[in-house]
C-alpha cells in the first residue's frame, strides 16, 4: 500500500480526472450487482428474472414474492447501502483533514458519541418517531467531535493523538450506553443490543426515507466541498497562504461529516471500519484529488455494508450475523496493519 500521507493532493482542476470515470461506472455497476443479490439471497431464494418482475410489477404467479421483495428485503438493502456510503464518506473527510490514516468515525469516538444519544433516546424517550433518531445522533456525534477537536486540535503535532482521544472518549461513551441500557426494559435492551451491534436488520422504508434527506444533502455538501477538503490537506500553513479561510473551513468539513456519521449510526448502529477501509481503497485507485475519492469511496462504502449484509444473512442462515459483525471481522486487520506502518513512521 502507497504511504499517501507523504503525496500532497494536488489543487483540484476544474474537471473531473477522465480516468476516475470508469472507475466510476463499474463501481456503480457492482453497486446494483451487490443489491440484485443481496435481495435475491436469503433463506427464501429468488431468481433474478422473478426479482425483475416483481420489481417492475409484473405479476409472476407467485403471490409471496411482492412481500419478501418490497416490504422485507428491498428497504433493507438501501439502507445498507445508505449507509455504507455516509460512513465511507464521513471517514474520507476525517482523514483528509487530520492527514491521518486511521482517522474514521468509529475508531475516533464519533459513532460512540452518536450511539449515546441515540440508545438514551430511545430508553428515555420510547414513543419518539424514528426521524427523531438521526437528530439525536448527529447531535451526540457533534459534541462528541467538538471535544475531541478542542483536545487535540487537528492532531497535526501528533498523528496519534486524535486516535488515543478518541479511543477514550469512545470508551467513555461506551460505558454511559451501557448504563443506559441497564436502566431500560427487556424490550429496550434487546432493540438496543441488536442495534450497538451494527444491523439492518428489520429496516423498513420508514428508516430508509428517515436516512435518505442527510445522506443525500450531506453528500452533496461532501462533493461541494472537495476544494476546500484538498487545500486543507495540504496544511494549515500553505492553505492559509492560498487565502483559505481555514477555521471555517474545517468547521463546515465537520458538520458534514458528523452528520452523515450521526445519520448513520441513528439507522443501523454502531457499524465501525467503513469509513476506514473504502478510503484506502478509492485511493489506491484514483490518488490523492478529493474531487475522485469522494465518489469512488461512497460507491465503496456502499457495497461494502451491502455485501456485509449479504453474508451475515447467508453464511449461518437461518441465524442472521449483524453487518457490523462481518466489517469488523475485516476491518480489525487491517487497522492493525495500519496501526503498526502508522507507528514506524512515527518513529
Amino acid at each position: 500500500m502507497k504511504n499517501w500521507l507523504a503525496i500532497r493532493p494536488p489543487l483540484p482542476a476544474s474537471r473531473p480526472d477522465r480516468r476516475s470515470v470508469p472507475i466510476v461506472l463499474i463501481l456503480a455497476g457492482l453497486s446494483l450487482v451487490a443489491i440484485v443479490v443481496n435481495v435475491g439471497q436469503g433463506e427464501y431464494p429468488i431468481e433474478i428474472f422473478d426479482l425483475v418482475q416483481t420489481l417492475l410489477g409484473i405479476d409472476t404467479g407467485n403471490p409471496d414474492l411482492p412481500f419478501v421483495i418490497q416490504t422485507l428485503r428491498l428497504p433493507r438493502t438501501l439502507v445498507a447501502f445508505l449507509v455504507g456510503v455516509a460512513l465511507a464518506i464521513s471517514g474520507a473527510i476525517f482523514q483528509g483533514l487530520t492527514r491521518n490514516p486511521l482517522a474514521d468515525p468509529g475508531i475516533i469516538g464519533i459513532n460512540a458519541g452518536a450511539s449515546l444519544a441515540a440508545v438514551t433516546t430511545i430508553v428515555l424517550f420510547p414513543d419518539a418517531p424514528v426521524a427523531t433518531l438521526p437528530i439525536a445522533a448527529f447531535v451526540g456525534a457533534l459534541f462528541m467531535a467538538a471535544l475531541i477537536y478542542s483536545l487535540a486540535g487537528t492532531g497535526q503535532n501528533s498523528p496519534m493523538l486524535l486516535i488515543l482521544l478518541g479511543i477514550g472518549l469512545s470508551a467513555i461513551a461506551t460505558a454511559c450506553t451501557s448504563l443506559m441500557i441497564s436502566l431500560g426494559s427487556i424490550y429496550q435492551v434487546s432493540q438496543a443490543l441488536v442495534w450497538l451491534a451494527g444491523s439492518v436488520y428489520g429496516r423498513t422504508w420508514e428508516d430508509l426515507f428517515a436516512l435518505l434527506p442527510w445522506t443525500m444533502v450531506g453528500t452533496a455538501l461532501a462533493l461541494g466541498l472537495t476544494r476546500e477538503l484538498n487545500i486543507l490537506n495540504l496544511g494549515d500553513e500553505i492553505a492559509t497562504g492560498l487565502g483559505s479561510r481555514v477555521n471555517w473551513q474545517r468547521a463546515q468539513l465537520v458538520i458534514v461529516a458528523v452528520a452523515l456519521a450521526g445519520s448513520a449510526v441513528a439507522t443501523a448502529g454502531a457499524i465501525g471500519f467503513v469509513g476506514l477501509i473504502a478510503p484506502h481503497i478509492a485511493r489506491q485507485l484514483v490518488g490523492g484529488n478529493y474531487r475522485q475519492i469522494l465518489p469512488v469511496t461512497a460507491l465503496i462504502g456502499g457495497i461494502l455494508v451491502t455485501i456485509a449484509d449479504t453474508i451475515g444473512r447467508t453464511i449461518f442462515a437461518p441465524i442472521e450475523l449483524p453487518c457490523g459483525v462481518v466489517i469488523a471481522a475485516i476491518g480489525a486487520p487491517f487497522f492493525l496493519y495500519l496501526l503498526i506502518q502508522n507507528r514506524y513512521r512515527q518513529c
